[in-house]
């Protein structure tokens, strides 16, 4: 078991990376991917005191890849920040190596595969909060604090076919990013009730976008 106190202590640890972070991954995504996780977690029978402490910590490394313009992998700073933190609450080998795969799993982008039921429990509950009318909202802000200040390029289609990630470039928009990612969210997720939980979002997000390009080429 770990106590409430540790895990209200780590929160506040945890809290210090996200003064000033943008908008798009600020504390408030925590306390959503939080809420979303914990829920999933009950039924997907996780032990959900291992995925608070990875919720908490899963992004602490993003404020730093920001700063860089994606030059280095937030799950992999947040890997070791994490074991600096971990250190200081004895918490047996077991259950850090535990949060530890959860923290470097959790992205999308990078090749590590989520095998823990947390693991697959944070992953679902952080790529949900990429759709639906929040997760439109914060790809907007990722793609205006990260170059791009236009609404999308015209240039979509030809860049999606590419193999180049353009994040953190102005050829980067919020349509780029549904075009690579965000339609695709839901045939990723790992966990039944992550799939379940996220239909209404996917349906919305999808429905958004239709409009969007529509509306971009006069089409009622």
């Amino acid at each position: 078991m770990i106590s409430k106190k540790i895990i209200n202590q780590i929160e506040k640890e945890a809290k210090k990376y996200f003064i000033n972070a943008s908008g798009c991954h600020d504390w408030t995504h925590i306390e959503r991917v939080r809420n979303l996780a914990l829920k999933l977690g009950k039924k997907e029978g996780a032990n959900l005191q291992i995925l608070e402490i990875a919720v908490l910590l899963h992004d602490i490394g993003r404020k730093q890849e920001m700063k860089s313009k994606g030059k280095f992998c937030h799950a992999e700073i947040g890997v070791k920040e994490s074991e600096k933190i971990l250190k200081k609450y004895k918490l047996n080998n077991e259950i850090v190596e535990n949060i530890l795969h959860c923290v470097l799993t959790h992205r999308y982008r990078n090749n590590n595969i989520p095998e823990t039921i947390e693991a697959r429990v944070l992953f679902d509950a952080d790529k949900i909060d990429l759709i639906g009318a929040v997760g439109i909202a914060r790809n907007f802000l990722f793609a205006g604090n990260s170059g791009s200040n236009r609404l999308y390029t015209g240039n979509e289609q030809h860049l999606v076919k590419s193999t180049k990630n353009y994040s953190y470039t102005k050829g980067d928009s919020c349509l780029l990013e549904y075009e690579l990612i965000l339609k695709n969210v839901r045939n990723k997720l790992l966990t039944k009730s992550g799939k379940e939980i996220s239909k209404s979002r996917d349906k919305f997000t999808k429905e958004f976008f239709r409009r969007f390009k529509n509306e971009i080429n006069a089409i009622e």
